[in-house]
């Protein structure tokens, strides 16, 4: 009985409340420095950045993918509208990686505003962040659609 109780209050907050991501409508977007010579990457380039496959942009020059902590909900969104996957499959994909020797070249940062100074300060690097935190210093170079 809780756990039917528990689905109908879901169920009548998401009427009256909506999906979160449906409130927030800031587009997820891909950045470098201003300065990287990198202007647009395709999704299988981001695919293969920040699952693993490259540590390179399409120039040679080394990429630095940024990730936020934890189970951030942007970077949920992100992974959920880049490839398709929950965070949790991506993490046992990044396990399993590990396990045959693979290291992850990714930074971690506790959240977007650090994210943001990492990118500004470093132009091997590259993040996803909402469109309303690009910055003068910040290249769009993908936008994520649902």
């Amino acid at each position: 009985m809780k756990a039917l109780m528990r689905v109908f209050i879901f169920a009548i907050m998401t009427l009256l409340f909506g999906p979160v991501e449906a409130q927030n409508a800031d587009p997820l977007v891909v950045v470098v420095h201003k300065d990287n010579p990198v202007e647009q990457l395709s999704r299988s380039e981001l695919i293969d950045l920040f699952m693993g496959k490259y540590v390179a942009f399409p120039d040679d020059s080394k990429a630095i993918p940024v990730e936020l902590e934890g189970d951030h909900a942007i970077k949920v969104a992100f992974y959920g509208k880049l490839v398709g996957m929950s965070l949790s499959r991506v993490n046992a994909y990044w396990s399993r990686l590990r396990f045959t020797g693979r290291k992850r070249a990714a930074v971690f940062q506790p959240d977007e505003i650090e994210l943001v100074d990492y990118i500004i300060t470093n132009k091997q690097a590259i993040g996803y962040i909402p469109q309303s935190l690009i910055t003068k210093n910040l290249k769009v170079v993908y936008i994520l659609n649902e």
